[in-house]
Order: C-alpha cells, then structure tokens, then sequence
C-alpha cells in the first residue's frame, strides 16, 4: 500500500480505527491517529500501554508490505467490503 493512502486513512475526520495486515502475517492495531506516524518507506506504530502514556513498544515496517487496511469494528475498507480470508 502506498505511503500516501496510510498517511490519509490517519488523517481522515472522524479517525476510524484499523487493523494493518503485513506482508509477513502480522497484524497491527492502529486505535488512534496519534498511536502511529509515516514517512516515506517507514511506518511507526506504538503497541500497548495506557493509551494516553508511553506505548510498550514500537513496531517499524515498510508500508509497501501492507497487504490489507481493515476498520476495527470489522468491515474491510480497502478490498470493496470483502473479509481477507
């Protein structure tokens, strides 16, 4: 996924959270548009802890490894409402 389409998806108002499904099978929660930032080949985001303190830790990947963006609550948003299987 290009860079551009993450850095509107956590720009966009209201903010719907979402799931990133990475190229390697992980999967990253994005409930805020704070909890995550991106530039250029790098895509930050803070996993854990109380979401107005310091995150347990920080994931890095390239956003061209995202495969699929999904809404937490559970419809997709980036494969025309169709669930990755």
């Amino acid at each position: 996924m290009s860079p551009d389409d993450i850095y509107q998806k956590l720009r966009d108002r209201p903010f719907e959270p979402f799931r990133v499904h990475l190229s390697d099978g992980r999967s990253f929660d994005v409930p805020h548009p704070e909890r995550a930032v991106i530039g250029g080949h790098r895509m930050t985001i803070a996993i854990g802890g109380d979401p107005d303190r310091v995150p347990d830790r920080l994931i890095d990947c390239d956003p061209y490894h995202i495969v699929t963006v999904e809404p937490l609550n559970g419809k997709s948003a980036r494969n025309g409402g169709k669930r990755k299987r």
